[in-house]
C-alpha cells in the first residue's frame, strides 16, 4: 500500500517530472558529496574524530552470500512488545545478531521510496534523488512485462548501491531483489541491470519491467504456473494464537470501520484473491518462497564470489495503514512474520553452508500511532491536517492571471517555486513563500513552516532540520518545509500513517547476523545509512562514492 500522508498532486508529480529528475548523468558526481549543515546529530554518541586506517577483511573470511530484509512499516520497539511471543526468525536473529534499537530512518519524508533507497545506498534520500513515493520507480518507457498499463525503472536513482562495488570488485557476483512493492525490489539494487522481481496484484504473477529483461525467464515463468497466489482465495485469518493479544479487537476506527474484527476472510474469486493477497499475512510467504526459488535457481550463494539476495516483505505495512500499529491484526501479522522467516532460515541454511552468509535487517519507515486511539489512551490532541488547503488561493490567483500553477507547487508538507516564471509573471517570489508560510501556520495541527535555504545552520541541533536537510537535493527548488505536530497526521484515511520527521516514524531497527558481527543489544545511535558501509567492509569491498553512513564499528568482530 502506498502511504498516505500528504500525497503529491497532479501539479507536483508534473513539477518532479519536468524539473527535477532531468538531471544529466554528469550531476551524479556532484550530489555524491553533502555540503551545508554536518548530518549528524550534536547527540549522537559516535566518534566523529578520524579513525585509524583498517586493513580489509582476509579472503577466506568474507561471505558468499549477502541476505538482505527490510520489513514494511517494521517500527524497531515491535522486537520488545513482542518479545515474549516471538519463536521464528525474528527471535533468531535478535537473539543471535547485533541489534541497534536507536537507529533511524533519519530524514523527513519516511516513505517507501526514499526508505528502500537509502538501504543500499548508505546515502540521503539527499543524495539517492528518491525524495517521494510518487516520484520513485514511476517510468513510462520501462512497462511491467505482461502488464503494460504498469511500468516501473530506477532511472530517477543516482549513485551505486552495494551490488555495484561487489560486482566492481569481482564482477561474477549478482544479485536477486524480490518484493510485493516495485520500489522496494527496485531501490535496494539502485540501477543495477539485474534480477528485480515484484508481484503484480493485477495477474497474481511475479514480474519484472523492460528496464530489466525483455522477457521472463523460464523460472520465474515456473513459479507463477504454479499459482500459489490463487490458492489462497477463501483463506480465514484468524490469530495465529489461541490467546495473550492485549488489543481490543473491537476499535471501529480500523479499516475505514469495516471489517475490523477476526475473521478476515478472502475472496472466494481468484481474481479478487489474487488483487487483496498484499493485505494478509500469505503475501510474506509467497515473497519468500519465490526468493527461495531463485536463490536455488541461480544459483546463488556458492562462491567464491560474494552474491547478494535482497527480500522485502510488504504485508506490515498493509495492516499497519489498515487498522494502525495498536491493533490485534498489527500484533498478529508480527508473530506470523516471525515464523515465516523462521521457516525461509531454515530453508536457508539447509541448502547453503550458515558460516558463509551474513544477514541485515532493518525498515524502511515506521509508523504513527492512530491519532483517535492515541488520544483515547493519552489525553493528547491529535489531528488529521490537511495543509494542501493553504495552497489553493496562491495557485487560483495564479491561474487568473495566466499563470501555470505549477511554477507555486505543494504536496508532501514540500513548497517548490519556480523562480525565475514568477518574476516573468511579475510576482515576488519571496512574497509569496512568505505569505503562503503566514496560512499554513494558520492551520491547527501545524507545528512549523521553515525556509529550507536557511534550514541547514540549523540541522546540528535540530532533528527536525536536519532530517529535512538530509531529505532534499540540493537541485530540487524546495523553498518552505511543513511540518505537523507530532502525532498529527495527513488527511488521508488510512488508520495508520506515516511519513514525518518524527521517532515514530523514523525509528527502525538495524540489525546484522553472521560470523562478522558480535551479538548483543547496541544502544548508541545509527542509522539506516550505515548499513550499506558496514556491509561494504565485511565484504571487503570499497564503496565508489562517499557514503552518508559510516560503518558500524562495535558490531564487527
Amino acid at each position: 500500500m502506498k502511504s498516505v500522508t500528504l500525497h503529491a498532486t497532479s501539479s507536483m508529480r508534473r513539477f518532479f517530472r519536468t524539473t527535477v529528475f532531468s538531471f544529466a548523468p554528469l550531476l551524479l558526481a556532484c550530489t555524491s558529496t553533502s555540503s551545508g549543515a554536518p548530518e549528524r546529530p550534536a547527540t549522537a554518541s559516535v566518534a566523529t574524530a578520524s579513525r585509524p586506517e583498517r586493513a580489509m577483511p582476509p579472503d577466506d573470511s568474507v561471505p558468499t552470500l549477502v541476505v538482505f530484509i527490510t520489513i514494511d512499516q517494521m517500527r524497531a520497539d515491535y522486537f520488545d512488545r513482542f518479545a515474549s511471543q516471538l519463536t521464528g526468525g525474528l527471535a533468531r536473529l535478535a537473539r543471535g545478531g547485533a541489534l541497534f534499537t536507536n537507529a533511524f530512518q533519519d530524514h523527513a519524508i519516511t516513505e517507501t521510496a526514499p526508505g528502500h533507497a537509502t538501504t543500499l545506498s548508505g546515502r540521503f534520500p539527499r543524495h539517492t534523488g528518491i525524495v517521494v513515493n510518487s516520484a520513485g520507480v514511476q517510468d513510462p518507457q520501462s512497462p511491467v512485462i505482461g502488464s503494460p498499463s504498469l511500468n516501473a525503472s530506477p532511472f530517477r536513482f543516482r549513485g551505486g548501491t552495494l551490488i555495484d562495488w561487489i560486482r566492481i570488485k569481482d564482477p561474477r557476483s549478482r544479485a536477486l531483489s524480490v518484493s510485493r512493492k516495485d520500489r522496494a525490489a527496485i531501490l535496494p539494487l539502485g540501477r543495477a541491470h539485474q534480477s528485480v522481481y515484484w508481484y503484480d496484484p493485477t495477474s497474481g504473477r511475479f514480474s519484472t519491467s523492460t528496464y530489466y529483461a525483455d522477457t521472463l525467464p523460464e523460472w520465474v515463468r515456473d513459479f507463477n504456473a504454479r499459482r500459489v497466489p490463487q490458492s489462497y482465495a477463501g483463506k480465514s485469518w484468524n490469530t495465529l494464537l489461541d490467546s495473550g493479544y492485549p488489543e481490543p479487537d473491537s476499535q471501529s476506527v480500523e479499516n475505514h470501520g469495516e471489517n475490523f474484527t477476526f475473521p478476515h476472510v478472502i475472496s472466494s474469486d481468484t481474481a479478487e484473491a489474487v488483487r487483496s493477497l498484499p493485505d494478509f499475512p500469505w503475501m510474506d510467504e509467497v515473497t519468500l518462497q519465490m526468493a527461495l526459488t531463485g536463490l536455488r535457481t541461480l544459483d546463488l550463494g556458492r562462491g567464491p564470489q560474494t552474491d547478494l539476495l535482497a527480500v522485502s516483505l510488504s504485508t506490515t505495512d498493509a495492516v499497519g495503514h489498515r487498522f494502525g500499529s495498536d491493533s490485534r491484526e498489527l500484533h498478529d501479522q508480527i508473530l506470523r512474520l516471525d515464523r515465516s522467516l523462521g521457516a525461509f532460515l531454515d530453508t536457508l541454511f539447509s541448502v547453503r553452508d550458515s558460516a558463509k552468509i551474513v544477514i541485515a535487517l532493518t525498515g524502511d519507515h515506521g509508523v504513527t500511532p492512530t491519532p483517535e486511539v492515541y488520544s483515547a489512551r493519552t489525553g493528547v490532541t491529535t489531528r488529521r491536517v490537511r495543509t494542501s488547503n493553504a495552497i489553493k488561493p496562491f495557485t487560483e490567483a495564479l491561474s487568473a492571471r495566466g499563470v501555470d500553477p505549477d511554477v507555486f507547487s505543494y504536496a508532501e508538507g514540500m513548497l517548490m517555486v519556480d523562480r525565475p516564471a514568477l518574476v516573468r509573471a511579475g510576482f515576488d517570489p519571496d512574497s509569496l513563500v512568505d505569505a503562503f508560510a503566514t496560512e499554513v501556520k494558520k492551520i491547527p495541527g501545524v507545528l512549523r513552516a521553515d525556509r529550507y535555504p536557511e534550514i541547514a545552520s540549523d540541522s546540528l541541533d535540530d532533528p527536525i532540520a536536519r532530517r529535512w536537510y538530509h531529505q532534499i537535493p540540493p537541485d530540487l527548488p524546495v523553498e518552505l518545509v511543513v511540518t505537523l505536530e507530532e502525532h498529527s497526521v495527513g488527511s488521508g484515511n488510512a488508520t495508520g500513517i506515516h511519513g514525518s520527521p518524527y521517532d515514530s516514524d523514523a525509528n527502525v531497527p538495524v540489525l546484522f547476523y553472521g560470523p562478522p558481527f558480535i551479538p548483543g543489544r547496541y544502544t548508541r545511535f545509527a542509522r539506516v545509512a550505515d548499513l550499506a558501509p558496514t556491509l561494504a567492509w565485511v565484504t571487503a569491498t570499497k564503496p565508489t562514492e562517499k557514503l552518508d553512513g559510516e560503518v558500524l564499528w562495535e558490531a564487527v568482530r
